[in-house]
């Protein structure tokens, strides 16, 4: 695989046409089981045909129980300056829900030790609304998370894929399902409780002290052109998405044979307008109407015409030429984007 990952790298050398990297992600998958040799030589690849930014923030995704002493010992001597550890909650109870492997001992510990090596920036991912976390409770996550004094954190309120696992033993009465009257009053006590901590809402499941947003990230929402390297990764040039055949197998079979296996997507005028719309609400920094006036399409004038009556209710803030959510719109985010869409 890591071959395999070295020579799409370098066959796929032009895609950025010469930008700077200022950003590095490893995630997907279980990332951590690299050894911090192995990364940075994935690394070195990446400087090989592109040139990287002088302060570079290069992340790796990580579960708790895979922070061994050990394992966060090796990855200090990596470039790694980033850590995203999914804790998901500091109870026992919750994490069994959710068929987690680590325990709440664990997910403290990964932290501390992760503290302890000396990395600061650090994100951790905390899931709520699930039926085994009552509002005290919830709190009580925050609360240890920034007795922690992690300077970013990412919350998501619990959602039930299908075919999973969790959705099967829902539908056979094995397990409570999702409240979404107590999901919502705790992204309340959420937004509340990391605000007075004096943290931003920089985007609908983000917070940050100053000065740590997630760069990566923000890129993203951005609509900064991007390359992802091996299976299932996603690539934006500015104009095209393309990505990766799942399968590891093919994967490695096609690129052996000097083929990047992927698939071109191809947004339509309407599914631009919609992507950034979506997108751009969930952020501070909202949507702009000189964006839209590019897009041509009659973009500008159909958002004034749906985002008006979105403003009268209260869900959504202007300044200038600038819309964003209100804290009371944040709790319909997905539905004022829906009423924003085109088609």
């Amino acid at each position: 695989m890591l071959e395999a990952m070295h020579r799409e790298i370098a066959m796929t050398a032009s895609y950025l046409n010469g930008e700077t990297i200022e950003t590095i992600y490893f995630g997907g998958g279980t990332p951590s089981v690299l050894e911090g040799a192995e990364i940075d030589e994935l690394l070195a690849a990446i400087a090989t045909v592109h040139h990287i930014s002088g302060q570079p923030e290069i992340t790796i995704e990580a579960n708790p129980d895979d922070l061994t002493a050990k394992k966060v010992r090796t990855l200090r001597r990596s470039e790694i300056n980033r850590f995203s550890i999914g804790i998901q909650s500091f109870h026992d109870a919750d994490l069994h829900y959710m068929n987690r492997v680590h325990n709440a001992g664990e997910a403290l510990s990964s932290i501390k030790r992760v503290q302890d090596a000396g990395f600061e920036n650090i994100t951790i991912d905390l899931i709520y609304g699930t039926p085994t976390m009552d509002d005290r409770h919830w709190q009580s996550n925050i609360d240890t998370a920034l007795e922690l004094e992690v300077p970013h954190i990412s919350c998501y309120g619990l959602t039930v894929e299908p075919k999973t696992a969790l959705n099967s033993l829902i539908r056979k009465g094995k397990l409570a399902g999702v409240d979404d009257e107590k999901s919502a009053g705790q992204f309340e006590i959420l937004m509340n409780s990391l605000a007075s901590a004096g943290f931003e809402h920089y985007e609908i499941s983000n917070f940050a002290r100053p000065g740590f947003y997630s760069r990566h990230n923000s890129a993203y929402w951005k609509g900064v052109p991007y390359l992802g390297i091996g299976p299932s990764a996603h690539s934006f040039n500015g104009r095209l998405r393309q990505s990766n055949v799942a399968n590891n197998a093919q994967y490695i079979a096609e690129i052996a044979e000097g083929r990047v296996p992927f698939e071109v997507e191809k947004l339509t005028a309407e599914q631009k307008y919609n992507e950034y719309v979506m997108v751009s609400m969930r952020t501070i920094w909202g949507v702009d109407l000189s964006v839209l006036r590019q897009m041509g399409e009659g973009c500008e004038a159909h958002f004034l015409e749906q985002i008006a009556p979105l403003t009268a209710k209260g869900y959504v803030n202007s300044n200038g030429d600038v819309f964003t959510l209100s804290s009371k719109g944040k709790l319909m985010a997905d539905y004022v984007a829906m009423e924003l869409f085109k088609g």
